[in-house]
């Protein structure tokens, strides 16, 4: 039996830049929570360890999709660099700020430059695209995507704690800075794999996020990443509260074993289940299996009750990744997946803050509730966007036919097969 991974790395240049771009992606998950055990050990203000690693963290929200709105009109290769460099310039400025004790709106001044962090997820997907686009390799890569994203959230966190709290306290946020310069430089140096500029269409000025349909997919995700947020900080309290700290580890693990599952499984298979639905099926599974964490009474059942809710969180980012490839122009492609990244991020921290205040205020339960809330959210939003998506995606498909009927009339036997790559330089 054909393995779909192995058929997906078999393309020229994809090892290269799938291993440079996994070195590059992990200083997003260790940077803010390096930045908060960090200024915890060198200041004791957990408050300001809080608002430091949160200004990081609005600051590569807000800017990472402008810097892939630029990659889309100037390329990979003369971006990446210059923005990685203002971000590493920006976290060095910081550590040397935390270490010599300057004034704390020097920390502040210098995170927002550190959040110029490129989204390196949307970066590799972008070159996924160009190989595999309109072919069923796409459906496999972006599953792959997916399970990375989850493996370094699983282990970026875990290494930065472990740093600072080994070697020195600015050990975390200084090597995720030598990972994310490392990983550019290298990832940068795959030219042949990169994609090419695309020309801008009519409507090219504006943003991606002006879309009806991406709107809709960027507001699922959030809450989707709400309650990713929640399962986090919940996890913590419920564990403190049954008198077993050490249990969180095992509870995140479990969540995360369960959405790698079935994101690996999901990308194996072949959908003929319009896109559209197939993502109705996902936000109908992710509110009923918040549903279960009221019966929640120890930390076996916790454990039990989020591995389910993690089994439909990857193959609904996979569906929502392919929605975008589908519905967003080529030639803003990397700012509409950067987004749909961004989505992700801002409701991970707003269902740890929310989460945090209701934990506070009611108990562990009480962070339950918010999670099944997110939910619902994301299933109303699913069903209200879910005839908009539809048209969206026909109105696309039309458009790339009749795109892919003019360009093929004048040379019907030099189009590249399905899953081939295009010819450097040629658009898609």
């Amino acid at each position: 039996m054909p393995n779909p991974y192995g058929e997906i790395f078999a393309a020229p240049g994809a090892k290269a830049f799938s291993a440079a771009g996994f070195v590059a992606r992990m200083p997003l998950s260790m940077t803010g929570i390096g930045l908060i055990t960090m200024l915890s050990q060198l200041r004791g203000q957990y408050g300001l360890a809080g608002a430091v690693a949160a200004t990081f963290t609005l600051s590569m929200a807000l800017l990472g999709p402008q810097i892939s709105r630029l990659v889309d009109r100037h390329g990979q290769g003369r971006i990446l660099l210059p923005a990685t460099g203002i971000s590493v310039a920006g976290i060095g400025a910081l550590l040397l700020c935390a270490h010599y004790d300057a004034p704390a709106w020097t920390l502040f001044a210098f995170a927002v430059p550190a959040g110029c962090m490129p989204s390196m997820a949307s970066m590799v997907r972008a070159r996924w695209s160009q190989l595999f686009h309109d072919s069923p390799k796409l459906h496999t890569a972006f599953a792959l995507e997916s399970v990375i994203d989850e493996l370094t959230f699983i282990v970026g966190p875990a290494l930065s704690v472990i740093l600072c709290t080994t070697f020195f306290p600015e050990a975390g946020p200084a090597v995720a800075a030598v990972f994310l310069a490392v990983g550019v430089v290298l990832f940068s140096m795959q030219r042949k794999s990169e994609p090419p500029v695309q020309p801008q269409t009519q409507d090219g000025n504006g943003s991606a996020i002006r879309i009806g349909a991406l709107q809709i997919l960027v507001g699922t995700l959030i809450a989707g990443g709400t309650i990713v947020g929640t399962v986090d900080v919940v996890s913590v309290a419920f564990a403190e509260q049954q008198g077993q700290p050490g249990a969180t580890g095992i509870v995140l693990s479990v969540y995360a074993v369960g959405s790698c599952l079935a994101g690996l499984v999901f990308g194996t298979l072949k959908l003929s289940v319009p896109l559209p639905r197939l993502l109705l099926y996902g936000v109908t599974g992710t509110a009923v299996t918040t549903l279960p964490l009221l019966w929640v009474n120890n930390i076996a059942t916790l454990a039990i009750a989020v591995f389910f809710s993690g089994v439909f969180f990857a193959p609904t980012m996979i569906t929502i990744m392919g929605l975008v490839e589908k519905i967003v122009p080529a030639s803003r492609l990397t700012e509409g997946l950067t987004w749909s990244t961004t989505g992700l991020a801002i409701g991970a921290a707003l269902g740890a803050a929310v989460s945090g205040a209701v934990v506070d205020e009611f108990g562990p339960r009480g962070g339950f509730a918010v999670a099944i809330t997110a939910g619902a959210v994301a299933l109303l939003v699913g069903l209200l966007g879910y005839r908009l998506l539809g048209r969206t995606l026909a109105r696309a498909t039309e458009a790339a036919a009749a795109e892919s009927g003019t360009a093929d009339a004048g040379t019907p036997d030099s189009a590249p097969a399905a899953g081939e790559p295009l010819p450097a330089g040629e658009p898609r």
